[in-house]
């Protein structure tokens, strides 16, 4: 029985890291169709003759939906478990770039894009992903959390290359067919590796059904350190999503550097974010969670400092994006660690889908606040400025959080 056992426990293990990579080749593709915009735009505007402003607007689109859909996503983790609702999110994902891979009328490309891909989008997404993995995980939950949701910025520079070889090689339509078709694939074996490790998920607590939608959000509302954590990752979205992924390569090239060597400057960013996500997660299993998520946003700050002084010095660029991409998306692993332990593993979903809600507000903010700022000015300076102090902001508001492993009533 005793070797039974130990069997049944190395299988459920085995397995437990299977999902891991899954989820991060789940999260790759989510992120990869959706940067891919960029990438194809120019060809839509020369192929199709749609306009950048529609093109961007329905990219815009999309994060709203994205950030509706979020807590709903969470919810339904919470009630049915991850393995579902994963799946229901890659369909999704594969029936919008199926349907942006056989059209060329703009309104079926808004249905795919900004309709069934942004679903996709608000499901297959960290706070799912992060909750689905907790839940089966005791020990190593942090190097966990940072190895799946990686897959984020893993996407960025392992898979937008094999798109853009796909558009080079045969054209855009292919590149969303084989997009579709992956997504499809991971389907069976996300379920089927998550159902056989059911037992390994029963040790983060069944998912509860019996608590109302407006009870767990009550909950939530009056816990400090909910609000500590939503509003230090509102901050973050600003100063990621909202400023640097929208507006550092417009600024490399207002500084004078050409597209390929600002776009070189930008993969090793995300080379480094992957990086600095699994060694986040790991830390996160070791030290004082607060003080690392307070130390990540302070660091961030200062590589803002950092940026301002790039002037035409293409080594500091680069000494920039080191900086900023080991502590870029570093925050998802330790804020999720700490939501799973403060907050409860059972309204875990809720609760991470809401603070990414806050994210993306964050960074819609960043993006058009950037934007008007340059406009305004002819400089990124008073951009640069916010980014600082917005980051010392989010670290000074998760700092006094203590560090209590043990979980929170489920």
């Amino acid at each position: 029985m005793t070797v039974s056992n130990e069997a049944g426990r190395n299988e459920a293990g085995a397995l437990a890291w299977v999902v891991v990579g899954l989820c991060f080749l789940a999260l790759g593709l989510a992120f990869s169709a959706r940067a891919a915009l960029g990438l194809v735009m120019p060809l839509w505007s020369a192929e199709l003759g749609w306009t950048r402003s529609f093109i961007s607007g329905t990219g815009a689109a999309a994060l709203v939906a994205m950030a509706i859909v979020a807590p709903f996503a969470g919810r339904l983790v919470d009630r049915h478990g991850p393995s579902a609702v994963l799946a229901t999110g890659l369909c999704a994902l594969a029936a919008g770039c199926s349907l942006i891979a056989i059209t060329s009328s703009p309104l079926l490309f808004v249905i795919g894009f900004s309709g069934l891909s942004a679903v996709g989008f608000g499901i297959v997404a960290t706070h799912v992903v992060s909750t689905g993995v907790v839940r089966l995980f005791g020990t190593n939950r942090g190097v966990a959390l940072g190895i799946a949701t990686s897959g984020a910025t893993a996407g960025q520079f392992v898979i937008v290359p094999l798109i853009a070889w796909v558009m080079t090689a045969m054209s855009w339509r292919w590149s969303y067919a084989a997009l579709a078709l992956a997504s499809l694939l991971l389907v069976p074996l996300l379920l089927g590796a998550m159902r056989r490790g059911k037992e390994a998920t029963s040790r983060g607590g069944a998912p509860q059904t019996a608590r109302t939608l407006a009870g767990d959000i009550g909950y939530l509302m009056r816990r400090p350190v909910f609000h500590a954590l939503f509003w230090s990752f509102l901050l973050c979205g600003y100063t990621t999503t909202g400023i640097i992924e929208t507006h550092l390569i417009p600024f490399a090239a207002f500084c004078g550097f050409p597209r390929l060597p600002s776009a070189a400057a930008y993969g090793v960013l995300s080379a480094v974010n992957l990086v600095g996500m699994i060694a986040a997660g790991w830390l996160a299993d070791r030290v004082n969670r607060p003080l690392l998520l307070g130390a990540i946003y302070l660091v961030r700050g200062t590589a803002f400092i950092m940026l301002m002084n790039v002037g035409a010095s293409y080594d500091m660029l680069l000494v920039f994006a080191v900086m900023f991409g080991a502590v870029d998306y570093a925050t998802v692993p330790v804020t999720a660690s700490l939501v799973a332990s403060r907050l409860g593993i059972g309204r875990m979903g809720l609760a991470m889908g809401l603070i990414a809600t806050g994210h993306a507000a964050g960074g819609a903010l960043g993006a058009f606040v950037g934007g008007f700022i340059f406009d305004s000015t002819a400089s990124y300076a008073i951009v640069w400025w916010s980014g600082v102090w917005l980051a010392i902001a989010a670290g000074l508001i998760v700092l006094p959080l203590g560090d209590r492993r043990e979980a929170a009533p489920v």
